[in-house]
């Protein structure tokens, strides 16, 4: 019986030869723009243009990389500096928060967590002028500092929600234990909380690092040139009437790998993470 159902699901129908199909098409499809980028990386500027772009370069020109990453190096340095203190700072903060709002809760602090939510639906451009004026009156205008308070507050939302829900999770008995043997706020979130958290750490800042990284809008309005991130960084490269487009593709793909890789190695603990708890047994 278990060989027959075996055989009936290995069996290759029309459908599923379809479906391939359709999958296939469409994953080359969207891997269309990373074979443009890296093919034109690879190229002196002399071969690049409109009739041959889709042609694999005569030789490899890797110097294309060298000169991005030293014309870029100051704003990786800047993106680096950004996203680790950004996230290390909202994920710690939204733990913080989802341990308060999901096992010490007070009057009002369900109306409070919602209110607090409405952070998540607010687009970057409308408070861009008011955040703008804040942190200049805050002197934190224009340097790394101001755009790493304005991605600690703006993650807040959404890692307080993660991690809100996965401490719900954690039954309630626990805490109340550690209360009548004397342990106090800190004292549980240390030694019973904070371990059970990995998977919603790897979850937040999996998040963050990718939102704080391929940010671009506050990167430009709310810093000068010496602290722009890489986003920045790349955009400026681009510009001009003349562009040797190899160097802005050999700084995409710089820019993307950080990201790319993260999720190659760390995709699957950021699905456990978001999965952790979503089923009662």
């Amino acid at each position: 019986m278990s060989t027959t159902s075996t055989a009936t699901a290995n069996r290759i129908t029309p459908g599923s030869i379809l479906l391939y199909g359709v999958l296939i098409l469409l994953a080359l499809f969207f891997l269309m723009p990373a074979y443009m980028a890296v093919v034109t990386a690879l190229k002196p500027p002399s071969e690049i243009n409109l009739s041959t772009a889709w042609e694999f370069p005569s030789h490899f020109h890797w110097s294309s990389f060298s000169d991005a990453f030293t014309l870029l190096k100051s704003n990786i340095v800047s993106s680096v500096i950004l996203t680790v203190c950004a996230t290390t700072l909202s994920t710690v903060l939204g733990s913080l928060n989802g341990y308060v709002f999901s096992k010490w809760k007070f009057k009002g602090s369900e109306l409070i967590f919602t209110l607090f939510l409405f952070g998540m639906f607010i687009p970057y451009q409308v408070i861009l002028i008011p955040l703008f004026q804040t942190l200049r009156a805050m002197n934190l205008y224009g340097g790394l500092p101001g755009l790493i308070l304005a991605h600690v507050v703006y993650g807040l939302p959404i890692t307080s929600l993660i991690f809100r829900n996965f401490y719900t999770q954690i039954p309630t008995a626990l805490i109340e234990s550690a209360r009548l043997d004397g342990a106090g706020f800190f004292s549980i979130y240390t030694r019973i909380v904070f371990p059970l958290s990995i998977p919603g750490f790897v979850v937040t800042s999996l998040w963050q690092v990718t939102q704080v990284w391929n940010e671009f809008l506050w990167g430009i309005c709310l810093t000068r040139h010496a602290d722009n991130p890489i986003t920045v960084g790349l955009a400026q490269l681009a510009g001009g009437q003349a562009v040797s487009w190899n160097l802005p593709m050999a700084g995409s793909i710089m820019a993307a790998a950080p990201v790319l890789a993260i999720y190659i190695f760390l995709g699957r603990y950021f699905i456990r993470g978001l999965l952790a708890g979503s089923v009662k047994e």
